[in-house]
């Protein structure tokens, strides 16, 4: 009886952002299972019309055989944390070793990489994915978003609108990854426009619950309308706690360090944040949404790129996917799959035929893509 429980529980799990005891629903029905989080705080099933075939897909596993896929452990976690945590620091000694140096921007460009893959585990603690335990979750996973800039309580609720709502007119992640290919120039112009810090603002506005205004409907998405009351309050307190740090950290700097101080804090976290890291998001969206034909369905709406095999998938993979992250469709099939176990899962569903036809591809081929001359433009979607 405990066993059926706890596979009832997994099969609700599997497309919610909470990992709350719950009954799954009736099939196909569109509605919450009781017990299941409160409206403004679920991640629904995704069973779009035509999208028939991603419900199949979640079919192909039981719960039975999912529930291994779905156990956190934190012991792999918290390696993935020191993981990050020696590249941070070896990009800081980088860029101290090397200061005056025009080879320290070397380090600066390590130091992009390494923040980014900060975001990457403050977007598992977002699914509740990061710690077993709810509380220490969130407290590191607001902890590790805090250090870039980042609310991750606003992140949460923002990030779930992109799961309800993969493509659709409520998704705030359309005007950043919709409508390619654009043309090879205006993604350059894009990236070299990240490059150095011009469009930062735009990335803090969304952590911070502002995405980008759909430039064909000028509607400005407020994702903080559409949740409940307690995350809502979370996320208000995250974000003043977010600025409080990044006023008390220059200050602290300087307290330490007096002017070289606060020079060595600004170049060797705040700027790699503003300019290293800004084009390393904007590439791994767009790889993960961009140049898609079918947005039926998230197997075809969201792309997973191989990081294996060829060099240039190990290569370009260690620059823009860090801990799993490539693995993005079938995150969006299963998100309450903890990184560690995506290449499992991977190929569980490629063993049962699941993602034939889906998009599954070499990094090269993505970038040739979304590379690829500007196609006609498709009322609905914007771009920022």
């Amino acid at each position: 009886m405990q066993q059926d429980s706890t596979l009832s529980q997994v099969a609700s799990l599997a497309s919610s952002v909470a990992d709350l005891p719950a009954s799954p629903a009736a099939p196909d029905s569109g509605l919450a299972a009781p017990g299941s989080p409160v409206r403004g705080e679920e991640f629904r099933d995704d069973l779009r019309a035509p999208g028939a075939r991603n419900a199949q897909a979640r079919k192909a596993l039981s719960a039975q055989e999912l529930l291994p896929f779905t156990q956190l452990d934190d012991s792999r976690s918290l390696l993935a944390m020191a993981q990050t945590g020696v590249l941070l620091a070896i990009a800081g000694a980088l860029i101290v070793g090397l200061w005056g140096s025009p080879w320290m921007l070397a380090g600066i460009a390590l130091m992009g990489i390494a923040q980014h893959s900060l975001f990457i585990l403050s977007h598992e603690a977002a699914h509740y994915r990061l710690l077993s335990h709810r509380g220490a979750n969130d407290v590191l996973g607001r902890l590790i978003g805090m250090s870039s800039g980042v609310s991750m309580c606003t992140y949460r609720v923002t990030h779930r609108l992109h799961h309800n709502n993969l493509y659709g007119s409520e998704d705030p992640d359309t005007a950043i990854h919709g409508g390619y290919p654009r043309g090879k120039a205006y993604l350059l112009r894009k990236l070299a426009q990240d490059v150095v810090g011009w469009n930062a603002w735009k990335t803090y506005a969304y952590f911070f619950g502002a995405p980008a205004i759909n430039e064909d409907t000028q509607r400005a998405i407020r994702p903080l309308d559409d949740t409940s009351p307690q995350l809502r309050k979370a996320a208000r307190q995250d974000r003043y706690l977010v600025v409080g740090a990044h006023i008390a950290m220059p200050l602290a700097a300087y307290a330490l360090g007096s002017w070289h101080g606060l020079a060595v804090y600004v170049v060797v976290w705040i700027v790699p944040l503003m300019t290293a890291l800004q084009p390393i998001l904007r590439l791994r969206a767009v790889c993960e949404h961009g140049a898609v034909n079918d947005l039926s369905s998230p197997l075809t709406a969201a792309r997973s790129n191989r990081t294996f095999g060829s060099w240039p998938n190990r290569l370009l993979g260690a620059l823009l996917f860090p801990h799993h992250v490539n693995y993005h469709l079938e995150h969006h099939l299963y998100p309450a799959v903890p990184h560690y176990h995506l290449p499992a899962l991977h190929r569980a569903l490629q063993a049962r035929g699941v993602l034939e036809g889906a998009e599954v591809r070499d990094l090269p081929d993505t970038l040739n893509m979304i590379f690829a001359p500007r196609k006609p433009k498709v009322a609905g979607v914007s771009h920022v």
